[in-house]
């Protein structure tokens, strides 16, 4: 494997590590909003997600900056032609960090339902949000000779970007309803195990019609296939009665479901990082965007050493918070 192949799939396997762990917590926050009942419930809720929230959202940062260093041609294509969904994502990320750390700073009930609400609507529009820029990513987008994105916000809207959205969307929440199941006691537990059938219905239903436009799109290789179905499959087992009964066991497949959409993602784009949506010859290829040998081999020795600390330190964190939240 090339070096800018290694690349590819390292970042990746920071996006799935992203999707996966932040994935529940925004599903957490989308909960506090169809879930819980009063602010108490909801501060249970929050209580699951309040030590790791903020750990989650390294691996978003790690990302990007793996993406900037190793193909820089792809991280300014990125976020030229992102730009505002891109900054969207941002703002809900610090509206949604801010209400979660000052929401017990005051016992006034207005203030906690005041940053509620902002957990609950941030929480709602970044799953949304990721699911159209990587559905669109993976479509493609109109690139000029330039490596420039040509087209317009609305192009970012079309139908299969939509549908990426809302099957985003519905499988964070299902994800994080399994994990509220893991981590509480009580009412709160229980209302949560009652909505994973529901939620595990509608949402193998968006994530297969959204996994099987992607494989029609892509061509339908045979490991796009097999990593769409273990997805699909992983969906329709967290409803199964031998799942559900066990919340551990339904939360780690749910992960398995997050894991194998993120990769079906990726496996669409690959050999490509950018697909061009007008000209082939225009799309932004793995080997074309990718920096020097010599910067890869540097990033290679530090990302040897640090991801196996970084994976440390948060195992650790999630050892520590592991009892249930009642």
């Amino acid at each position: 494997m090339q070096l800018p192949d290694l690349w590819f799939v390292l970042i990746a396997f920071l996006w799935t590590g992203y999707f996966f762990l932040e994935g529940f917590d925004f599903g957490v926050g989308v909960l506090t909003g169809l879930l819980a009942r009063d602010t108490r419930e909801r501060g249970v809720l929050l209580a699951t997600i309040g030590p790791v929230w903020d750990g989650n959202e390294v691996w978003m940062l790690t990302a990007v900056g793996a993406t900037f260093a190793a193909f820089p041609d792809w991280y300014a294509t990125l976020c030229s032609g992102f730009y505002l969904p891109i900054l969207a994502v941002l703002c809900c990320l610090i509206i949604r960090g801010v209400a979660l750390e000052y929401r017990h700073k005051r016992e006034d009930e207005r203030w906690k339902r005041t940053c509620d609400r902002c957990v609950f609507w941030t929480s709602l529009c970044c799953p949304a949000l990721w699911g159209l820029i990587f559905a669109d990513m993976v479509h493609g987008v109109p690139i000029g000779p330039d490596k420039n994105v040509t087209g317009s916000l609305l192009g970012l809207l079309q139908p299969y970007a939509l549908l990426g959205a809302l099957a985003t969307l519905s499988l964070f929440t299902l994800h994080g309803a399994l994990f509220a199941a893991l981590k509480t006691t009580g009412v709160v537990r229980d209302r949560a195990r009652a909505r994973v059938r529901p939620l595990a219905a509608l949402t193998t239903a968006l994530v297969g019609a959204f996994l099987l436009w992607t494989q029609l799109h892509d061509g339908g290789s045979a490991s796009g296939c097999l990593v769409s179905a273990t997805a699909v499959l992983a969906l329709a087992a967290t409803a199964a009665p031998g799942t559900t009964r066990r919340d551990g066991r339904a939360f780690a497949v749910s992960a398995l479901a997050v894991a194998a959409t993120v990769a079906t993602l990726f496996l669409a784009l690959f050999p490509d990082v950018m697909p061009s949506s007008t000209d082939p010859a225009l799309s932004l290829t793995v080997a074309d965007s990718a920096a020097g040998p010599y910067t890869l081999t540097i990033l290679t020795w530090v990302a040897g050493f640090m991801t196996p600390v970084v994976l440390g330190y948060q195992t650790w964190t999630y050892w520590v918070f592991r009892r249930r939240v009642g």
